[in-house]
């Protein structure tokens, strides 16, 4: 498989995902509103998913670099590192992030930002520290696919998503509860069948959600290293820098389970096997980012 034809395919797997996502949101909301002939809560969750998504769109980068310890690098602090980014957006004809700093020896990376103009590069010093020239242009160049591709925006997106399958199941699960306790049937066998069956969709509608918002995760993951290998030219550099975040000791310490999804390599140290296992994986396995860099042809 070309680098090409490995990119466009993972494009459409993407696409593919995110469309069943927005239909199973939409399906959820408009199933319950017409069984409760109650448009509210369609309404509600709507409401709630917009104003969050508006927050997330425009603050989530600040929220983000905080949360990292990430401050941002001059040019005068590190020219090299500077020269890089700027030659490799040059190559592809986008606009220079600003680049960011986290102080911290584990090697890791990630991008942020609403869109190309507004994008950051944020690199530990572990990351700069350990990595040969062209192992850096291939993660650097990893992270600008992501920005050109408006990762962010789609990670944005599907955390929106996710949010309002939560709201409306609870909204589901409550509305139940209620209707069983409010009313005075004698048909005690039906209650019961409402009782469970707003547990069964409370429990398993998130559970979906987040099984898609992974699953999206990790297809952009391998679509950001093959259109990072289409940049470079030179897939064996980011194949060699993966191995080497992922086999490097050291624990990158301000990371949490709200930001792992957007470093390059899992800060969690994530080693899961099994097909439940890597479902619920943020990243896709290393070895296999690995083997499908080494395996393509430019």
């Amino acid at each position: 498989m070309t680098l090409y034809n490995h990119s466009d395919s993972n494009k459409r797997k993407t696409w593919f995902l995110l469309s069943a996502f927005l239909i199973f949101v939409i399906g959820v909301g408009y199933v319950l509103s017409v069984f409760f002939e109650d448009p509210i809560i369609l309404y509600i969750a709507a409401f709630i998913s917009f104003f969050s998504a508006i927050f997330s769109y425009w603050f989530s980068d600040k929220i983000v670099l905080s949360m990292s310890n990430a401050h941002e690098l001059k040019f005068e602090d590190n020219k090299e590192i500077y020269r890089l980014v700027e030659n490799l957006c040059i190559s592809v004809g986008m606009p220079l992030p600003k680049i960011y700093i986290i102080n911290d020896l584990a090697p890791n990376a990630f991008a942020t930002g609403r869109n190309p103009e507004k994008a950051v590069i944020a690199l530990t010093t572990g990351l700069i520290q350990k990595l040969e020239k062209s192992e850096l242009e291939g993660v650097i160049a990893h992270e600008l696919s992501h920005i050109k591709n408006y990762d962010i925006l789609i990670a944005t997106l599907t955390t929106i998503l996710v949010g309002t399958i939560v709201i409306i199941s609870d909204m589901l699960s409550r509305s139940f509860l209620y209707r069983n306790s409010s009313r005075n049937s004698d048909n005690k066998n039906a209650n019961l069948v409402f009782v469970l069956l707003a547990v069964l969709i409370s429990i398993l509608a998130p559970l979906f959600a987040y099984l898609m918002q992974f699953a999206i995760s990790r297809k952009r993951e391998f679509l950001a290293d093959a259109d990072g290998a289409l940049i470079t030219r030179y897939p064996e550099g980011l194949a060699s820098a993966l191995e080497k975040i992922a086999h490097d000791p050291n624990q990158l310490r301000a990371v949490n389970k709200a930001t792992a999804h957007l470093y390059i390599s899992s800060p969690l140290k994530e080693k899961k096997k099994g097909f439940l296992a890597k479902a619920f994986m943020t990243h896709p396995p290393v070895e296999e980012r690995i083997e499908a860099l080494r395996e393509m042809k430019i």
